[in-house]
């Protein structure tokens, strides 16, 4: 079992939500986050003074898969979320050791 962080732009999100439903997988937390990667922020104006905002306001993805699901909705959310400009995001991918449905109990690939 593997675990997606998806960092992508709030606009995304539902393009991205969608594409995973379309694929297959279900469930997923989100979150909203702020952060910066090379881009390292960006200028803004507010009332004829410019500004620095060096936190993006981002929306974080996380989906738990199945090893045989991973490159699938890896292809969903680049696909959902990718506009070509700089700031699209990022994908984190890490291994799950082990998952639990709290109200059965059931474990492993049954438990997502």
């Amino acid at each position: 079992m593997k675990k997606i962080e998806a960092i992508v732009r709030h606009f995304k999100l539902e393009d991205v939500k969608n594409a995973l439903i379309e694929k297959g997988i279900s469930g997923m937390t989100i979150t909203e986050v702020r952060g910066f990667g090379r881009q390292k922020g960006h200028t803004e104006m507010y009332r004829g003074t410019e500004y620095r905002v060096d936190f993006v306001p981002k929306v974080k993805v996380e989906v738990a898969v199945d090893d045989a699901k991973l490159q699938t909705a890896i292809d969903a959310i680049v696909k959902a979320a990718q506009t070509g400009q700089i700031g699209d995001g990022k994908i984190f991918v890490s291994d799950l050791k082990e998952t639990i449905r709290i109200r059965t109990g059931e474990t492993g690939g049954g438990a997502l």
